[in-house]
């Protein structure tokens, strides 16, 4: 399969995490894409899985009211409903998915449990023009950083993975080391653009084929700050940006050099980088002048399509349901 179907109209619902988001898609256009993001976290450090279920029952049928509204769609007007079934909180989960399985019975529609981490793949599928299969595609989230050869709209291989920590999490937990608050990955990238990236140097890990590793990483910044503030209590202050700025250049190296090495052994010709890190500003302009000196078809989906997202279960959800590849009420969520 090469082009897209125009056949259904689908309500998706996208609970994995701290974001409660739905979206309506016809005729694999979006018509509506809102997201409700949960900022109660931020006291904490992080996500609180217990508030984070709890808010998402809060939040869930207000966002997918709003989504059908936008969109002018009525529930009558379903074929399918298309929920995130995992990776992810096992609580968030289940109030995305018991939502979809309840909404489904009274309309007497089908379900399509969606896998996470293909949705940020299928991203993809939004831009106006459809990738070339295969293309290889570099997913970078706070859980996980895979490198994937997609073969079509359904169908893609794990080549690479981390075999400890995720980039996201590196950039999270450098955050969380200079005292910046949750969500720390993306202050991070933004007060790298205004630091030297030469500043300072941190290892990059050296894995066997495609594999990664940001553990060693976050150790070594660990001992670096440890070792600087013994001499100067005040560095991490007066020398933040550079901090930051050296951190993300030595993410964004690792994630390329090992992608980059995969592209050229299996000669392949499209490329694209998916998941909440695809949003990072430098990742995404040397992914560009990677691609552009080997004279690579690029993609990066739009911003709001990198972070968790409900179009990106709706496009999943689109080609699954026009190939008959539809859930079970007895369908159940998982964590991982």
């Amino acid at each position: 399969m090469t082009q897209k179907q125009d056949t259904v109209t689908i309500l998706a619902i996208e609970s994995s995490c701290d974001d409660t988001a739905a979206a309506v898609i016809k005729d694999s256009k979006i018509l509506a894409n809102i997201v409700a993001s949960q900022t109660l976290h931020s006291e904490y450090g992080g996500v609180i899985p217990e508030l984070a279920g709890r808010a998402h029952q809060q939040y869930i049928l207000p966002v997918v009211q709003q989504a059908l509204q936008k969109a002018d769609i009525n529930l009558n007007d379903l074929d399918a409903i298309a929920y995130t079934r995992g990776p992810g909180l096992m609580g968030s989960l289940l109030v995305g998915s018991h939502f979809a399985k309840g909404l489904a019975i009274a309309l007497n529609k089908p379900t399509i449990g969606i896998h996470h981490l293909e949705a940020h793949v299928a991203a993809h599928y939004l831009q106006d023009q459809l990738p070339e299969f295969p293309f290889l595609c570099l997913l970078v989230s706070g859980g996980h950083t895979q490198i994937l050869l997609v073969k079509d709209f359904l169908n893609m291989e794990i080549i690479g993975s981390t075999k400890d920590d995720a980039a996201g999490e590196a950039f999270d937990k450098t955050a969380k080391m200079l005292g910046l608050p949750y969500p720390g990955g993306p202050l991070v990238d933004q007060l790298a653009e205004l630091g030297n990236a030469n500043a300072f140097s941190f290892p990059k890990s050296k894995m066997e084929a495609y594999d990664y590793s940001f553990s060693g990483l976050k150790t070594s910044l660990l001992y670096f700050l440890k070792k600087q503030k013994e001499t100067d209590p005040n560095f991490i202050e007066s020398r933040l940006n550079d901090i930051c700025a050296s951190m993300r250049s030595t993410i964004v190296e690792s994630l390329l050099s090992q992608f980059e090495k995969a592209a050229i052994d299996l000669n392949i010709k499209t490329v694209g980088i998916a998941g909440g890190v695809s949003a990072n500003k430098l990742l995404r302009k040397e992914f560009e002048k990677m691609a552009q000196k080997h004279q690579w078809r690029s993609m990066i989906p739009a911003f709001e399509y990198c972070t968790d997202n409900a179009a990106m279960i709706a496009i999943a959800g689109h080609y699954k349901f026009i190939n008959n590849e539809l859930g079970s009420l007895n369908d159940l969520p998982f964590a991982r």
